[in-house]
């Protein structure tokens, strides 16, 4: 009797302990995640350091197979492919769907505005944060931002740039519809290329200069081999946000305790990716200074200039979008707020001293 009942209990411990097995497998969530950045590009790494991240900190519940940008599908799918579902999740620059709403390109990056500790401050703690949430959430995506960049490198070609008035009736590779308007303003002209087809457009004189991305990126992405000039600062971005797209579904089948690991990750990978780039940033200019490229620097009045011109091009496009006008709004509202502290602190402040801004009232007329 007594061996019958040990092994009757010790029966009964095995199958719990298989069923807790069992549950706990069928716990785990298997993701397939993309990118619209392809491998030989640096900015990928942001999109993986987070991977790595979550399969560490979530890897009891949630496993994300990654795969770099145009493995599964071009780069320009991943949207639709996130939002119905047909993949869980994407890394992006928001700034490409800016066709779909054009609140998603200050979402991504500004014109001589923002830097990236501005975006840093604005999304943890002055409300970017829920606008990311929101813009995304009207195509059934949640979207976690995990990316910072600051200014980018400038424009980068075999044709000098000393000044603006060098703009003028120049073919010029640039990315997002506000920096295309200014550059327009500024006498330019807009051509739009994936990043990498810079590299070549540039080596071929389909265009006169052109821009991609940091210098750390830039760098490795062999422009100092195709360009002889470097015209800096990067007023046309002047920071860039990232981040990952998740199918809303996707999102609502895991627990609390698993999405809120999700945005740690995001938040750790945000602080990471700031550092990282500037580290990769200023490495590279030695680089580029080494292969012989010559930089050019914009003058004090030449971005002045460009500050008035994107001030105008900031509360045009405001007025054609509510969803634009509410993130311009919240933006400028925040380095109004913002320059209550920043101002006294200068120079040792954090963010740019500005004393002129798009028009706070006439932007919110436009709401």
């Amino acid at each position: 009797m007594k061996k019958t009942t040990k092994f009757a209990l010790t029966g009964l411990a095995a199958g719990v302990a298989f069923a807790a097995f069992a549950t706990t497998a069928q716990a785990q969530e298997e993701w397939t995640m993309t990118s619209t950045w392809p491998e030989n590009l640096d900015l990928i790494k942001i999109d993986q350091h987070w991977v790595e991240l979550v399969n560490k900190l979530a890897g009891e519940e949630l496993q994300i197979n990654f795969r770099a940008g145009g493995t599964l599908m071009p780069g320009t799918e991943v949207f639709d492919a996130t939002e119905t579902g047909s993949i869980e999740a994407a890394g992006d620059w928001p700034g490409y769907w800016a066709g779909l709403n054009p609140a998603f390109s200050p979402l991504a990056t500004t014109t001589s505005l923002f830097n990236g500790v501005d975006y840093l401050n604005w999304i943890q703690q002055w409300g970017g944060r829920e606008l990311y949430e929101e813009i995304y959430g009207q195509f059934n995506m949640v979207y976690l931002p995990y990316g910072i960049t600051n200014n980018e490198s400038g424009f980068m070609g075999r044709t000098p740039i000393e000044s603006i008035a060098d703009l003028e009736g120049k073919r010029l590779r640039l990315s997002g519809r506000d920096q295309g308007r200014v550059l327009e303003e500024l006498g330019g002209s807009q051509v739009t290329l994936a990043g990498g087809e810079v590299y070549q457009a540039i080596e071929r004189g389909v265009i006169d200069a052109g821009e991609f991305s940091t210098p750390g990126v830039d760098f490795n992405a062999g422009f100092a081999e195709v360009a002889d000039y470097w015209a800096t600062p990067g007023w046309h971005q002047s920071a860039s946000v990232f981040g990952v797209m998740i199918n809303k579904d996707a999102w609502d089948a895991l627990s609390e305790e698993t999405q809120e690991t999700l945005r740690i990750a995001a938040d750790a990978t945000m602080a990471w990716s700031l550092a990282w780039s500037e580290r990769q940033s200023t490495e590279a200019t030695q680089k580029f200074i080494d292969a012989g490229v010559t930089i050019n620097q914009f003058s004090e009045e030449d971005l002045a200039r460009i500050q008035e011109v994107t001030n105008d091009v900031i509360l045009r496009g405001a007025c054609e979008d509510p969803d634009h006008a509410k993130v311009y709004q919240s933006m400028i509202a925040y380095l109004e707020h913002y320059a209550t502290w920043r101002d006294v602190s200068a120079p040792y402040n954090m963010s740019r001293v500005m004393d002129n801004l798009p028009s706070l009232e006439e932007i919110e007329v436009c709401l």
